[in-house]
């Protein structure tokens, strides 16, 4: 007599899962932490790559070599200006005219002190100023036009000591030409001007 054939049935409860089911699990698993790590040493070198080519930052290397300058005043005789830096230093940043106490000066007599990004160091400006000065007291140059037009030349020294920031310990002079160009009022000519550019521009040497 045959015997009787006992099929056995493995039953799993809701929610279990079976061996196969982990072991692909396990493996999806790790392939998103291998991908994880692999996007992670890409930006980390990605950005060690671009700090390599930036290279050493100004203020890490000091300032060494030719500087051009230019710092500008439109339609104001007071103290503030504006002023661009580029060569060895690359900077830019308002400008005021001081005292050597540091106290505003909007007679333009002593020094000029330039407030960059990086730092600021004083130009001693009265020589040129003076220039300036002797030039326009016989002032209007053009009175038919009541128009006034100077141009004065001078070598510019950074003020010892005067250096800040990136710009600590920073010496040096500049070859500056001031210009003035300007229309008065008319008719009669005199004070005020109506328009006014003054630019003091060139280039020089500086180290740190």
């Amino acid at each position: 007599m045959a015997r009787p054939t006992t099929t056995t049935a493995h039953l799993s409860c809701p929610g279990a899962v079976t061996k196969p089911a982990r072991a692909s699990q396990r493996r999806a698993l790790s392939g998103a932490l291998l991908a994880a790590a692999v996007l992670a040493g890409s930006l980390v070198t990605g950005a060690a790559s671009d700090a390599a080519a930036s290279g050493p930052t100004q203020a890490a290397l000091g300032v060494h070599g030719a500087v051009n300058v230019t710092i500008w005043s439109i339609d104001s005789d007071g103290p503030d200006f504006q002023a661009i830096l580029s060569g060895a230093v690359g900077d830019y940043g308002p400008a005021v005219t001081v005292l050597p106490d540091g106290k505003v000066d909007p007679e333009h007599t002593s020094e000029m002190e330039l407030d960059l990004r990086h730092g600021t160091f004083r130009l001693y400006i009265d020589g040129i100023a003076s220039k300036l000065r002797a030039q326009s007291a016989h002032e209007p140059v053009y009175a038919a036009t009541c128009s006034d037009y100077f141009r004065v030349t001078a070598t510019v020294p950074i003020v010892a000591g005067s250096g800040t920031g990136t710009y600590r310990g920073i010496r040096g002079s500049f070859s500056l030409t001031l210009t003035g160009n300007e229309d008065e009022k008319t008719p009669p000519c005199g004070p005020p001007f109506v328009r006014q550019l003054l630019v003091l521009i060139g280039s020089g040497t500086v180290s740190s």
